[in-house]
C-alpha cells in the first residue's frame, strides 16, 4: 500500500507494506505514479516508508522474480526509473525521509529525493551486485552526482553499506537525526521547505537566467508575508 497524506501544502508519500519490508512491487509502482499525481502543486514533497525497520528495501523478490525475459525485466526498470524520474523533476523541494534502512532499489528510491534526512542507526547501500545485478532505475548516476564518479563506482561495484554517520560524511545523506525525535524533526524540516521562498531557491539551484531570478525575489519581495516577517524583525530590533 502506498498512501498520500497532504496537510497545509506539504505531501507525503508513505510505502506501507510491513510484510515485504515496504519492498516495491508492480502493483507499488502503480500506487506511486497515482500518489505523484495525487500531490502534484504541493509546495514540498517527502517520501518515506512506515515503521522503524526499512525505508525501502529494495525491489520486491517474491514478485519481480516471476520477471525471466529481458523485455520483461527492461519494462520493469523503465517503470520504476519513470517514477525516479518524476520524483526528481517534482517542481517543487522534495525530501526522503530515512526512517529505516535503504538497500538496493531502496537507495535509488531515496537519492530520487533533492534531499536525504536519516535516522541515525539506518543503513544505505546500492547492494545490487549482491544479487549480480546493477542499479537500474537511475540511481547510480544520482549517487555519482552527490559522492563522485570514483566513490560511486566502489559503493555501487561492490555494494558496500554504509551506516548514516559515513553516509553522511560522504555526501549521501545530507541530515543525520537520533532516532528518539526522527519523526518529528523531518517533519519539521519537510515543513519547513514547504513554502515559496523554498521553492523558488530550488529554481535557482537547478538554472534559470538572471532575468528569472531576480523576477522571483522582486515576487516575493512584494508579499505580505515578506513584510509581515520583515515587521517582526525589526520589532524585535528595537
Amino acid at each position: 500500500m502506498v498512501d498520500l497524506e497532504v496537510d497545509d501544502g506539504l505531501a507525503i508519500i508513505t510505502i506501507d507494506r510491513p510484510h515485504a519490508r515496504n519492498a516495491i512491487s508492480l502493483e507499488t509502482m502503480d500506487q506511486l505514479d497515482k500518489a505523484l499525481d495525487g500531490a502534484a502543486g504541493a509546495a514540498a514533497l517527502a517520501l518515506t516508508g512506515a515503521g522503524d525497520r526499512a525505508f525501502v528495501s529494495g525491489g520486491d523478490l517474491k514478485e519481480l522474480s516471476a520477471l525471466r525475459t529481458e523485455a520483461q525485466a527492461s519494462a520493469m526498470a523503465f517503470r520504476m526509473r519513470s517514477i525516479c524520474d518524476r520524483i526528481g523533476a517534482f517542481p517543487a523541494p522534495t525530501v526522503a525521509a530515512l526512517n529505516g534502512h535503504a538497500l538496493g532499489g531502496g537507495a535509488e528510491f531515496a537519492v530520487a529525493a533533492d534531499i536525504r534526512v536519516a535516522a541515525d542507526d539506518i543503513k544505505i547501500g546500492f547492494n545490487q551486485v549482491a544479487l549480480a545485478i546493477m542499479p537500474a532505475w537511475g540511481g547510480a548516476e544520482r549517487l555519482a552526482a552527490l559522492v563522485g564518479y570514483s566513490r560511486a563506482l566502489l559503493l555501487a561495484g561492490t555494494g558496500r553499506i554504509v551506516g548514516a554517520p559515513e553516509a553522511e560524511r560522504i555526501g549521501l545523506i545530507d541530515q543525520v537525526i537520533p532516532r528518539a525525535s526522527f519523526d518529528e524533526q523531518w517533519r519539521l524540516i519537510a515543513r519547513s521547505l514547504a513554502t515559496a521562498p523554498a521553492g523558488e531557491v530550488k529554481k535557482v539551484l537547478r538554472g534559470v537566467p538572471t532575468t528569472e531570478a531576480v523576477a522571483a525575489f522582486a515576487r516575493l519581495w512584494v508579499s505580505e508575508e515578506h513584510w509581515e516577517a520583515a515587521d517582526k524583525v525589526v520589532k524585535r530590533g528595537k
